[in-house]
Order: structure tokens, then sequence, then C-alpha cells
């Protein structure tokens, strides 16, 4: 009997475009839930490289991961510089 090797699911490694970027944190935004936006920007921020992303906003990437990760609570500053230096922009519509 073969077993079968299983691992975590891991949303950052499906993000391989641009597009892909933006749809997925489409959605988070239309929830609402602040708790998991801070989590997406994380997971995108994995995608692109957090030591990247980290030297763009000009943040240690250890403090970045913990505001980023599950339980963390970054300041709408340490957002904004993320959304930036991720390449994105944020926009109001009405």
């Amino acid at each position: 009997m073969s077993r079968v090797k299983l691992r975590p699911y891991d949303t950052a490694e499906y993000l391989k475009t641009e597009k892909d970027v933006a749809t997925y944190l489409q959605v988070i935004f239309e929830d609402g839930d602040t708790a998991l936006i801070t989590h997406a920007l994380g997971v995108v921020a994995r995608s692109k490289g957090m030591a990247k992303i980290a030297k763009k906003t000009g943040l240690g990437r250890e403090s970045l991961y913990k505001a980023l990760s599950k339980n963390g609570n970054p300041r709408l500053d340490t957002l904004l510089k993320v959304v930036h230096a991720l390449g994105l922009k944020l926009k109001v519509a009405a």
C-alpha cells in the first residue's frame, strides 16, 4: 500500500499574475473582515517575496511578518506601505 504525501495548502503559491493578485484581494476586501484583509496582504507579500516587500516599505522583514500574521494588528500606514510596495492602488467606489 503506497502512502500519499500531503502538504499544507498555501494560497501564495497560486498568485502568479497581477490579475490573480487583484482578483484575490478584491474578493477579500469585499468581505470587509480586517483580520482577513491583513492576512491576505501577508499572503500576497509572501508570493512576491517578503524580504523584497520589507525593503520597499522600509520595514524589517520580521516585523512585517508579524504585522501581517493571523494575529497581527498593523497600523494603517503599514498597510498602505505594503499596498504600494506591491504595486497596487486602493480605490474607493460608490
